[in-house]
């Protein structure tokens, strides 16, 4: 019964064991779903499931059909337009960071959004280029190539070769093809949870350390300097070393325009986002500067005037598809495998916030589907590998855009640009296109801002958050993935192994129960311990739970136990000696020199010392605490009761089991009776079936509360009292003599025993 007091509450019931409150309350038998009858559940046909499978698969046919004409189409051809416009500079710039010809950047902008068109399930991502995606692209189509052509210079360059061009468009292609097959693979067999173990501190410093890779990539075209291509660890840094021992060879038109072009998109970006909410739409700044900059280079001539390296030739159309080559699948499916993870993790995340924005559901594993469709698909046309950008997906959704009719209004935009008026590009300075796309990434790099959030909220997630971008920017942008995921993984391995275990007491008189020292005035009942384990217990971490236990309570069980066995041992070999003898008057003890060595009793049939202790022979209870015959030196111990703490235990492994019992038996053995709370009943079920109890531990240890455990307890111990008061406590004299010296000396003394009933 609950009866509230003002804001207090009254609680009235039993004290409940786990299994008092099982025969009080019964539970309801429930059949737990199996292998075989999930499988059922699959295999199933009806005319209900295969409309709902056929909506899954294609989400248009759900929202299409519900589009509001007059209200959404006026705001997705403004949002398309200026979309797809962006969508034509990115996919230029971007091409840069795989190293093929920028006209293929089109290829990448165009073919994703068809198909996501009819297969995703956000309304405001746009999908395409991305410029981390790129990078890793990028990064491996210069180490394939590279080993193909023998180590021959493969850095972009006016005098590339087309056969080097050909062989580098190949390895994007194939890299692409794959990645698409594994998110496709992912998608059907239902595994898009595996983006569950990309934390957001993990994504946040892998991404920061992208965008460096990215700029670093991008001073060869703001320098126009011909930089060896580097893939092993430390390639950022060897890039650099060929940067500064060329800078004398800087093309100074190219780094004139580039800072220019830099200085005048951060101003206006700053603009943009500082009154977003009072401009109809955002600043077209990137289509503003490559216009202009196009122009000038066109009417001042600066490829012959100044020797700038320029798009170059832009062949209207599109080219035929390509077969991917399966031996570079070989090669780099560890790559692609990163590609496609980090590719998902990044369209996910952003098409997450989106939905709850505006509230509509979105589905991991269909965007698998559609983001592994649009790769293959991209990939086969000669585009490479895509997800969505931060800063397009934000312009489609600013400037009103409602669905991904916006998204398809922009693949038309760029549609026009490949088939009719890409020409107009061929004069634009490269330099042009790499500042625009350092003009991305401020986003990215203010995310070292989170190193100071992160250290004030979690240690943990800002360690991850710095080693992730260590390992990034030494190991490269695949290894790093790799190494990060591990070391995110090590970290929550090094939490629960090395849990911060407590030991609680009573705040208020109450039943709440704290650390306690985290407060000054608590009440821990005597002779009571209560320790916290707030993790799983598994087999890497029962030795640490048992030493802090141990720490916990002040003593080793088994040290006491085995004290106490020799003790006895003493006692029985004195008896069988006649050394102590049971007389009318009590105990005579008389004391010559025992030549037994500690050292003896430790290594004759040590296992005997780690039995429970036997005291049937005896015609009284030894206690303990008190002092014993011959001076024998037992710790005493003050805990007859402690309480172990599982609201926190999630599950435990069959190692585990094993050592949890032989702490729990080492207890009961010396007396200490040990209480588990905070369990379910398929933990003890699970216990159960691991034939865990037997007559020492039994399942009669497990109770609901804390509380419940503690009022048993000093229930038991004042039923005990009583019980002892009421019995006539008798003393047993032991007579011992000591000889030393050659003389003889008697003396008396009386002990307390407690009479066995």
């Amino acid at each position: 019964m609950i009866e509230p007091i003002g804001n207090q509450y009254v609680v009235a019931r039993p004290v409940y064991s786990a299994n008092a409150f099982g025969e009080e309350y019964k539970k309801r038998q429930r059949h737990h779903k199996t292998v075989l009858d999930h499988l059922k559940v699959c295999c199933s046909c009806s005319t209900q499931k295969a409309k709902k499978i056929a909506l899954s698969l294609f989400p248009v046919a759900s929202w299409l059909p519900a589009y509001k004409l007059k209200d959404w189409l006026l705001s997705d051809i403004v949002s398309g337009i200026s979309t797809g416009l962006v969508a034509v500079l990115q996919g230029l710039a971007f091409a840069l960071l795989v190293n093929i010809p920028p006209g293929y950047g089109l290829y990448a902008a165009f073919f994703p959004v068809l198909t996501y068109f009819f297969l995703g399930t956000s309304r405001h991502i746009s999908v395409g280029p991305f410029p981390v995606l790129s990078m890793m692209v990028g990064a491996v189509v210069t180490r394939v190539a590279s080993n193909a052509a023998n180590g021959t210079d493969l850095s972009q360059s006016s005098d590339e070769s087309e056969e080097f061009v050909q062989q580098k468009l190949l390895v994007a292609t194939s890299v692409t093809v794959l990645s698409g097959i594994i998110q496709l693979a992912m998608g059907l067999l239902q595994i898009g949870f595996v983006v569950i173990y990309l934390s957001e501190s993990l994504i946040s410093g892998f991404t920061t350390a992208a965008a460096v890779h990215v700029l670093v990539s991008q001073l060869k075209f703001m320098l126009q300097l011909k930089v060896p291509p580097h893939t092993d660890p430390f390639s950022l840094f060897k890039v650099l070393e060929s940067v500064f021992t060329q800078i004398n060879k800087t093309n100074i038109a190219d780094l004139v325009t580039s800072l220019i072009i830099l200085l005048v998109v951060f101003v206006f970006k700053e603009i943009n986002q500082r009154y977003k909410n009072k401009l109809p739409v955002p600043i077209p700044i990137e289509l503003i500067m490559t216009v202009i900059a196009a122009g000038v280079s066109y009417g001042f001539d600066f490829k012959h005037r100044f020797g700038v390296d320029v798009v170059g030739n832009m062949s209207l159309g599109f080219k035929p598809p390509i077969a991917p080559d399966v031996q570079i699948f070989q090669e780099t499916v560890g790559d692609c495998f990163g590609i496609a993870i980090v590719g998902f993790a990044v369209a996910f995340s952003v098409a997450s916030v989106y939905s709850l924005k505006y509230d509509y559901p979105i589905d991991g594993n269909q965007e698998l589907i559609a983001l592994g469709v649009s790769n293959i698909f991209t990939g086969s046309f000669k585009g490479f590998a895509g997800s969505t950008a931060l800063s397009r997906s934000g312009v489609q959704e600013s400037t009103g855009g409602k669905t991904q009719v916006a998204g398809l209004l922009s693949a038309v935009i760029v549609l026009i640009v490949i088939v009719a008026i890409g020409f107009l590009l061929q004069p634009l300075q490269k330099s042009v296109l790499a500042a625009l796309a350092l003009g991305n990434l401020k986003g990215m790099l203010m995310q070292f801002a989170e190193i100071g959030r992160l250290w004030r909220k979690d240690k943990y997630d800002c360690l991850i958050w710095i080693m992730t971008f260590i390992f990034a920017i030494v190991l490269g942008l695949g290894l790093g993935l790799a190494a990060s995921v591990a070391f995110q993984l090590l970290t929550i391995v090094f939490r629960t192994q090395f849990p911060k275990c407590s030991t609680l007491a009573n705040i208020g008189r109450s039943n709440i129960y704290k650390n306690k020292k985290d407060y000054s005035e608590m009440y821990e009942p005597e002779g009571v311990k209560i320790f916290r384990c707030p993790a799983p217990i598994y087999f890497a971490n029962i030795g640490f739970f048992k030493q802090k236990l141990i720490d916990a309570v002040g003593f080793s069980p088994v040290r006491i136990l085995r004290k106490r066995n020799k003790a006895l041992k003493k006692i029985r070999k004195m008896q069988k000696r006649g050394l102590l003898q049971v007389t009318p008057k009590g105990f005579i003890c008389t004391v010559d020199t025992l030549k037994d060595s500690d050292e003896e009793l430790d290594n004759n049939q040590i296992e005997e010392l780690d039995r429970p202790i036997n005291t049937a022979d005896f015609p009284f209870e030894i206690d303990w605490n008190a002092d014993l015959p011959l001076n024998i030196a037992i710790p005493k111990i003050s805990l007859h009761s402690l309480i172990l703490d599982f609201s926190a235990v999630s599950f435990l492994d069959v190692s585990s089991m094993r050592g949890l019992k032989t702490i729990l038996q080492e207890f009961i053995r010396i007396k200490v009776d040990v209480y588990i709370v905070g369990t379910d009943d398929d933990f003890i079920d699970k216990l159960a079936r691991c034939q865990f109890f037997d007559d020492e531990v039994t399942d009669s240890i497990f109770f609901l509360t804390i509380h419940d455990a503690v009022l048993h307890i000093l229930m038991k111990k004042d039923y005990s009292a009583s019980k002892l008061n009421s019995t006539q406590e008798k003393e047993m004299k032991f007579d011992f003599t000591i000889n030393t010296n050659g003389g003889i000396r008697n003396r008396e003394c009386q002990v307390p025993i407690e009479t066995k009933f």
